[in-house]
């Protein structure tokens, strides 16, 4: 990758980061005070492990992963639950920067797995997810309130 980028701990300063590109994401506007509680109890939480990848001027995208112990794996397994590129930025590697991060995590905590679950409208997500070394191998339903 010819980018200069480098990978960080995201902190409380990127707040502003998170919270636009999630919006982006999910193309809705969120509540930002529920988000920013939300955010700010996620990223204290030794459990998970919220990176960003940035350059000398701006965030280039970020990674949010949560581990919990699970009886059916009798260990602890890890899941991606938010993780976004900008468009200017998909296809130059800076994905495989942050699995990369996500894998020596996984190593380091002796996980059993990593899960990432995608919405079935994001169609390229399928492929993209399976060139960084995810198998589809379950299926995931819902229940919206």
């Amino acid at each position: 990758m010819s980018l200069k980028a480098k990978i960080r701990k995201i902190e409380p300063k990127d707040l502003d980061f998170v919270y636009k590109t999630i919006c982006e994401l999910e193309n809705e506007v969120l509540d930002f005070k529920v988000f920013e509680m939300i955010f700010n109890e996620n990223i204290s939480n030794p459990r998970n492990l919220y990176l960003i990848v940035e350059n000398e001027t701006e965030g280039l995208g970020f990674i949010s992963f949560h581990t919990q112990n699970l009886l059916h794996h009798c260990g602890l397994v890890g899941e991606v639950q938010e993780f976004f590129i900008h468009q200017k930025y998909r296809g130059q590697g800076v994905g495989r920067l942050l699995i990369n991060e996500i894998l020596d995590f996984a190593e380091q905590n002796n996980l059993k797995s990593i899960e990432v679950t995608t919405n079935k409208k994001r169609v390229e997500n399928v492929a993209i997810y399976e060139n960084l070394g995810f198998t589809l191998s379950h299926n995931k339903f819902t229940i919206y309130k």
